[in-house]
């Protein structure tokens, strides 16, 4: 995969200007590398601070600039090398030619995610942790940072680790019973560990509950408003983004195809879609947009029907609800600023939220309500352990496995059989962690991570 014997070098801040930014070189050169960019002969000081002068020459500009360097020694740094990070004055051209002489001096450029490689490898954090550090910088909502920052703590892997502990001595025990077959003796009763498995299960499906809520915390949910013409989409729409992005007129058919932003609403990152008014038309535009529209609530997480209190519900009005009402949705009354239609038209009052697009009343209620129908309401605001895709399939896969086992220990087989499907339950879960992994699974985790982490 990568050379993890050679000192490689990044910057490790975002890209643009600023008042600081920050290289990173990691590798057993780290420190020769830093003190020759400076002309310093003495070794640096480590966990402590340097300050220094550029001593890079030639074409390799700006030479005199001031820098401050600090080493951390292997193994106590984050990626269990020496590490030194230099900061320096956080424009590009400064941060570029510090970079070009640091290879120039032997350095090698960081690929994508090589310095949190490195740090899995050298067992300073496992896999769980690695891919949180990706979404703890990706996070843009608070409810985002603090899933992934208890994942970077260890908190699924202290769940995964005790549950491969109780695989475990499920699995000693019927080996053991496996090695002694002569003496006709069980370590453990069949229906016992069968019951044991059970109990494993259970811990799984724990954590599997939380799996659908977690992919919405970790990637977003995307949402679309549907509804009739003029009902009030687009001003629902820039209220939620409080933002004029939608163009709002009195015209019927004003909006012909999706508009999708990005919102935080309710902790959560939604993908909030606006769509045409949705009713029968002869304009050839306006028919791709309506078609567009019905297409997005098929895709969508959740559906938000948009109904005008001020009119009497219309057959495009009905057909709406009768497609979305197998799906997850809030069905929402806008214009109660306006005068009701007489006689209201029959809806469950519990299950619609009354607001005002133009007054912003009720908003508040309607976000709540799209936070419960995303997120089982007050559990939103709960971090769940389970995020990452990859680790609700890898955990489905142990249970079925388990589940296997467990049929065959009720039907007394020889031990043999169901041990076999046990220890593919422990290699699913150790995949998880990073215990048993292949360089085609950490490329595919660590290239999506920005150079210099």
């Amino acid at each position: 995969m990568f050379s993890t014997s050679d000192t490689i070098v990044a910057i490790a801040t975002p890209p643009g200007r600023g008042g600081l930014g920050v290289i990173r070189i990691s590798g057993p050169d780290a420190s020769r590398i830093a003190c020759a960019l400076v002309g310093r002969t003495k070794p640096l000081k480590p966990r402590h601070a340097t300050f220094a002068t550029l001593s890079i020459g030639a074409w390799h500009q700006p030479k005199g600039d001031h820098v401050v360097l600090t080493h951390f020694v292997a193994p106590a740094s984050y990626t269990g090398e020496d590490v030194v990070e230099i900061s320096a004055h956080g424009s590009p051209v400064v941060l570029s030619a510090i970079v070009r002489a640091a290879i120039g001096a032997g350095a090698r450029l960081a690929e994508p995610g090589e310095f949190t490689l490195r740090a899995f490898l050298n067992q300073k954090i496992d896999l769980v942790q690695a891919e949180a550090v990706a979404d703890l910088i990706d996070a843009v909502p608070p409810l985002q940072a603090r899933a992934a920052f208890d994942q970077l703590e260890g908190t699924l892997t202290t769940t995964i680790t005790a549950i491969e502990k109780e695989l475990f001595d499920i699995v000693a025990k019927l080996e053991a019973s496996l090695d002694f077959p002569d003496e006709g003796y069980h370590f453990v009763a069949p229906k016992e560990a069968a019951t044991s498995i059970a109990g494993v299960i259970a811990r799984i499906d724990t954590l599997l509950a939380q799996a659908e809520r977690g992919r919405m915390v970790r990637e977003g949910a995307a949402v679309a408003i549907v509804g009739a013409p003029n009902v009030g989409k687009s001003s629902l729409f820039n209220v939620l983004l409080n933002a004029n992005r939608a163009i709002v007129t009195a015209i019927p058919g004003t909006t012909r195809d999706l508009l999708t932003e990005q919102a935080d609403i309710g902790g959560l990152s939604l993908s909030l879609i606006d769509t045409a008014g949705v009713r029968d038309t002869t304009d050839v535009v306006e028919r791709e947009g309506v078609a567009r529209a019905k297409a997005a609530v098929s895709v969508a997480d959740l559906t938000i029907v948009l109904l005008d209190r001020s009119r009497p519900l219309s057959t495009d009005d009905y057909e709406l609800l009768g497609v979305t009402a197998s799906r997850p949705r809030v069905v929402a009354w806008n214009k109660i600023d306006l005068p009701p239609s007489l006689p209201l038209a029959p809806l469950d009052p519990v299950e619609a939220v009354a607001i005002s697009a133009t007054t912003g009343a009720g908003i508040d209620r309607l976000i709540a309500a799209i936070g419960k129908a995303l997120g089982t309401g007050e559990a939103l605001r709960d971090r769940p352990q389970i995020t990452n895709v990859r680790h609700t399939v890898l955990l489905e896969r142990a249970k079925e496995s388990l589940a296997r086992a467990a049929t065959a220990l009720e039907s007394e087989v020889s031990e043999e059989f169901p041990l076999l499907d046990l220890q593919e339950a422990g290699a699913a879960l150790q995949e998880i962690t990073g215990r048993k992994t292949t360089d085609d699974l950490l490329r595919h985790i660590f290239e999506r991570f920005c150079i210099g982490k």
